[in-house]
This record gives structure tokens, sequence and C-alpha cells, in this order.
């Protein structure tokens, strides 16, 4: 069970969201694989917005992963062309 969730909230227009989950597919599996502390990755969408919301064991991790050539040189490039304004990325514990 995550002790930890890292949720990025995106707002992308509705024709783009279906390319930004083309993103999350794609990102999915090798973040589970090679992400540090990595326990579960989910799509929540909304009519507002849209969160991806990341499961860590801890939240050393979880900051880990933001600071990762993965998040950084791959995640965020590919999701670029999709985003209106800048992502809200919040760190929350289980308690």
């Amino acid at each position: 069970m995550a002790k930890v969730y890292l949720e990025v909230t995106l707002t992308i227009d509705g024709m783009d969201r279906a390319g930004a989950t083309a993103v999350y597919i794609l990102y999915k599996d090798p973040f589970l694989q090679i992400i540090k502390g990595a326990l579960s990755k989910e799509l929540l969408t909304h009519i507002e917005d849209v969160q991806v919301l990341h499961g860590f064991d801890c939240v050393e991790n979880a900051q880990e992963y933001l600071l990762s050539d993965f998040f950084n040189k791959s995640v965020v490039p590919s999701l670029q062309p999709y985003l209106k304004g800048t992502p809200n990325i919040r760190i929350y514990s289980v308690t």
C-alpha cells in the first residue's frame, strides 16, 4: 500500500486529452519498473482537469522522481504540447 502520493494536476483541453492519455500509457510501465519506490500510477479525469496520482513508499522517493531525468527529460516534454498553464504538483503522506 502506498504511504505517499504525488499528485500532478494538469489543465488540458478536451481535444488534447487523448494525446495526454497516450503519454500516460507510454510512461506508466517504465515508471513502475524503474523509479525507486514507485508502487502505483493512476490517471484521474475530471471535466476541469486531469490528475496523475503516483503512489510511493516514502516522501524522499517521490521528491527524487520529480528531480529525475525520466520525469524532466521524458515525461514533461511529452506532455508539454497538451498543457494549458503550469501543472500543480503536491506530495501527500498517508496518515
